[in-house]
């Protein structure tokens, strides 16, 4: 039986779910995960209706005879799952990031954005604290999550310097970045664009959430390892298997190792992309994952994996000047979360 049955199976049997629900605690594509579900379904092993799934009696029978069982949940109840607890100190910075937050842009549906819950982004800045690189120069690739402000708020980066593509964006940040004395800078900038070389190899830690195409991914890693001084410089990006396929995570983990970097650590489902009136499920009905099974969103299920990775040779980024590819930055045939 495949792995990913398995665990959609697994699921079923603790009782009927939300398809958005067995989204999330699954592994594969979208598209993969589509064709699973109807492939299940016309086996006659589940029943889908009105965007539940249940599991057949005949469901049941092999579960029983692959020794497929539901045993609870397994997830840490005060971690999310994470492995990180918001201690006090970054409970406080939660509650400041959280109304700064409230007046962030809303995302655009052209630029392909997105953002993570604020309890995430907190984990995310606790993470690179407990890594020992939240204190030097810190560049961050497109911010839709703010990470600058959380990580400022601390106290403890020596400089955080931003670039993104949407002005409005850039705008709120530099605004907060004054109105609470904050060592952030950003800068309007597209990634495809030729990068400043007065940008180069002045960093210590590079943070981005890439676009999942191929082309995209080069493009903003190649941004960021283009920012790191050296040998010991380190990156913090989160990728899913929602729109990237494990083929895609072979090419992008082959990227990793031609720039010169080791992968030092891997935390699933670490962010959550929670429904809000200014995320990107306001754009839903253009999703084609919800065209595709014909039903509300009524579960977060858009999370992504966190890596971190660290330069072992010097860094080499793959783009070093322009680099035109339009749509292809944000689309291609996996790209079931990104609106049509």
């Amino acid at each position: 039986m495949n792995r990913i049955v398995r665990q959609m199976l697994q699921r079923l049997l603790g009782g009927e779910r939300s398809v958005y629900e067995l989204i999330y605690y699954q592994d594969s594509s979208l598209r993969e995960f589509f064709e699973l579900l109807n492939s299940l379904k016309n086996e006659g092993l589940i029943e889908v209706e009105n965007g539940r799934v249940r599991i057949t009696e005949k469901g049941k029978e092999i579960a029983e005879r692959e020794r497929v069982k539901y045993c609870g949940e397994v997830e840490c109840d005060s971690c999310d799952g994470t492995g990180l607890a918001i201690n006090p100190y970054f409970g406080e910075i939660l509650k400041k990031y959280s109304e700064i937050a409230k007046n962030r842009p809303e995302t655009i549906e052209i630029y392909d954005q997105g953002f993570i819950s604020p309890e995430g982004v907190i984990r995310r800045v606790e993470f690179v604290y407990d890594r020992g690189d939240l204190n030097g120069r810190i560049f961050v690739v497109g911010d839709d999550d703010l990470f600058s402000i959380a990580a400022s708020l601390t106290g403890m980066p020596e400089k955080v310097v931003v670039v993104d593509i949407d002005e409005r964006l850039i705008n709120f940040i530099n605004s907060v970045a004054e109105e609470y004395s904050l060592n952030v800078e950003a800068f309007v900038y597209d990634v495809q664009q030729a990068f400043p070389d007065e940008l180069k190899r002045k960093f210590d830690v590079f943070v981005t959430d890439p676009v999942e195409t191929i082309p995209g991914l080069k493009l903003f890693l190649s941004r960021g390892v283009s920012t790191l001084k050296g040998v010991g410089g380190a990156g913090y990006f989160g990728i899913t298997t929602l729109e990237a396929s494990r083929k895609k995570w072979y090419e992008i983990q082959r990227m990793i190792h031609e720039m010169g970097f080791i992968i030092t650590d891997l935390r699933r489902r670490f962010n959550i992309y929670p429904e809000d009136e200014k995320n990107f499920f306001r754009f839903q009905e253009k999703l084609p994952i919800v065209k595709h099974l014909k039903a509300k969103v009524d579960f977060n299920w858009y999370n992504s994996t966190l890596f971190r990775i660290e330069a072992v040779k010097e860094p080499k980024p793959l783009v070093e000047g322009e680099m035109i590819i339009d749509e292809k930055v944000y689309k291609d045939d996996e790209s079931w979360a990104t609106p049509y």
